[in-house]
Parts: C-alpha cells; sequence; structure tokens
C-alpha cells in the first residue's frame, strides 16, 4: 500500500492562498510563501476555514488522484473534490446491488455496529482498570456492561431500526460515562452527552473536530478503492451525506478519535484557555490548539498495530484503507461477512 496515504496537508493559516507552481503546492500569506511541498508527496490536503484555492490547484489534486477537503474553522465538513473515481464497475455494482438488498444491508451496518460497540466498550473496561476512583469505575463498567448486552442482542436485530435502537441504547451509556474517563479539568471536559451542531462544551467541540479528521481519511480510503462514500448501510441515504463513509467511521471513533481526545486533555496538552465560547453557547478550538490537535492527530497515525484481520503490522493512518479492501472484499463475494476493525 502506497505510503502517500500517510501524508496529509493541513492548511490552517487564516487567508492564505494555495496555488500550485509547477508540480509543487504553495501556501502563501500575504504574499510571502510559507511551504512548498511536492504533490507527488502528497495524499490528500484538508483547508481550514477563510482561505483561497487557486483553480490550478484543484485540477491539479483530482490529475494526481490528491483528494482535497473544505472544513469550517470549527471543523465542520463543508465539502470535498476528487478526481475520476479508482476502480472498476464491478465493484460499485457490488455495492449499489448490496444497497438494495435488505437482508445484505442489516449484515453489513450490524457488523459495523459490532465494531464501534466492541471498541467503545474497551476503553470504557480500559479506564475502569485504571482508575482508583470507585465511582468512576461503577460508572465505567455499568455503560460497559450495557454494551455488552448490546453486544449480546445484535443478532437479534431483524431490521435497521432494532439495530439502531441498540446502537443508540450503548451510545448513550458511553457519553453518559465519559466523564469518568477525564482525569484533568473534569468541570470544564467532563461532558454527559453528545452535542454536535453545535457543540456545547469543550470536549464536544474537540470530538466534533476529530471526527471531522477521521472522516475525510475514511472518505479517502472509500474513493481510492473505487467505493461510493455515499452508498451506505447503517446511516439512511441523504443529499450530500457521504453514509458509507459514516458507516465505516463508526468502528474507528474510539480507536482513533475518542483515545486521543482523552489523551490530549489527561496529558494536558489541551487546557481550558484553548477553547473560546462563542456567542448562542457553542465552542471551538483556538488556532494554536487546533494546530496541537493536527500535530497529535499526524502522530497517533505514524503508531503501528497488529491488524486484527491480517495479522500485520500496520500503521493506524493505514487502517481505514485495509477496512476499504476488506468491505470491498466482501461485496464481491470474496468474503463471508466484513470484518470490523477491532481493538484490544
Amino acid at each position: 500500500m502506497n505510503s502517500s496515504y500517510l501524508n496529509t496537508l493541513f492548511v490552517t493559516t487564516p487567508n492564505a492562498y494555495l496555488f500550485r507552481d509547477h508540480e509543487n503546492l504553495v501556501v502563501a500569506v500575504d504574499h510571502t510563501e510559507k511551504l512548498r511541498v511536492p504533490i507527488h508527496h502528497l495524499g490528500s490536503v484538508v483547508v481550514f476555514g477563510a482561505m483561497s484555492v487557486s483553480t490550478g490547484t484543484l485540477q491539479a489534486c483530482a490529475e494526481a488522484g490528491v483528494g482535497l477537503s473544505f472544513l469550517s474553522e470549527h471543523g465542520r465538513f463543508i465539502a470535498r473534490i476528487e478526481g475520476a473515481p479508482n476502480g472498476s464497475a464491478e465493484i460499485r455494482r457490488a455495492q449499489f446491488a448490496a444497497h438494495a438488498d435488505p437482508a445484505k444491508t442489516l449484515a453489513l451496518a450490524r457488523n459495523f455496529v459490532l465494531g464501534k460497540l466492541h471498541n467503545t466498550r474497551q476503553l470504557l473496561l480500559r479506564a475502569a482498570r485504571e482508575t482508583d476512583a470507585p465511582a468512576d469505575q461503577t460508572a465505567l463498567r455499568d455503560a460497559a456492561a450495557t454494551h455488552e448486552t448490546a453486544l449480546r442482542y445484535l443478532d437479534r436485530a431483524t431490521d435497521l431500526d432494532a439495530l439502531r435502537g441498540r446502537e443508540g441504547d450503548a451510545a448513550r451509556a458511553y457519553f453518559s460515562a465519559f466523564a469518568a474517563m477525564v482525569k484533568r479539568h473534569r468541570d470544564i471536559f467532563g461532558l454527559t452527552e453528545r452535542t454536535r451542531r453545535p457543540p456545547r462544551d469543550p470536549m464536544n467541540a474537540l470530538l466534533s473536530f476529530l471526527y471531522a479528521l477521521l472522516r475525510h481519511d475514511v472518505e479517502s480510503a472509500l474513493l481510492a478503492i473505487g467505493l461510493d462514500p455515499a452508498i451506505g448501510y447503517l446511516h439512511a441515504d441523504r443529499p450530500g451525506r457521504p453514509s458509507l463513509a459514516l458507516d465505516m467511521q463508526e468502528e474507528l471513533r474510539a480507536p482513533f478519535a475518542d483515545r486521543l481526545a482523552l489523551a490530549l486533555v489527561n496529558r494536558e496538552q489541551l487546557k481550558p484557555d484553548d477553547f473560546i465560547e462563542q456567542d448562542g453557547g457553542s465552542w471551538r478550538l483556538t488556532d494554536a490548539a487546533r494546530k496541537t490537535v493536527l500535530i497529535a492527530w499526524q502522530q497517533r497515525k505514524q503508531e503501528t498495530i497488529t491488524h486484527p484481520i491480517t495479522g500485520e503490522e500496520t500503521a493506524l493512518a493505514l487502517v481505514p484503507h485495509v477496512q476499504a479492501r476488506l468491505l470491498a472484499r466482501t461485496l464481491r463475494g470474496d468474503l463471508p461477512q466484513y470484518p470490523p476493525f477491532t481493538m484490544t
């Protein structure tokens, strides 16, 4: 697998200008060059907030197969530009056929949920082992027990609504116990529910930002293998929604985003003054905090694990690509069912 998948250019400087100069992408601020990167070294580009991108950049990225994503300054996904889709018509026909088959749709959705619940349960149990506070241990183990119950009943779900109901019960239990995993500034970072649009506290703002980065990586992986990110199984179709990317993102939230959010807060790499409350009660990261998160995100993705399915040493950055390939093999009939990514 090409190591270029590991290289993402994040452009965060307000009012920057991203343009093409021969075979390079250049970031300039006030007509002063700040960064120059060969296009062939990049797997993707993510730009944040109010900045300009030249038409030459759009063309260069499309021709080189470099995905270009636009996010708001708060990390909310806005749009994505890709070149011609990769892969053969065969894999997309298989994807559409599975989408039209209720039994196959339910089976795929069930395994996305299975991966998600397994991983969030593991995070809860790990935190319960690491804390000495009895009240925190109880909260974490109770939430893990709710996950265990939901996992046992997944096979009994006969339709998507029942499956989503089990997932929803576990998600509420997870976020109700999330504060018990926060070791620093719990009065600020100890959320009890997930709020998104807008995030109503600093931890929700941090999670939303990390989930946007994860979505970008998952969508890139699906496009690279030739799958259509808009045709999913667990998430309902909606104009502009990359349902399949959201499906696969579920199993990766805990090992990629949630663990990193907790580590940044618990190690005090992020502190309360790294967040700003805005009009209307929403929260966002400061520019400096956003850069801290992006550096940590890239460092985290360089870490290697033994992939639970392939048994190979794999950089975390490549996990979405491995999972996309496993999903494609499942859709083609090479695998009996989709094996989600699970952490120990």
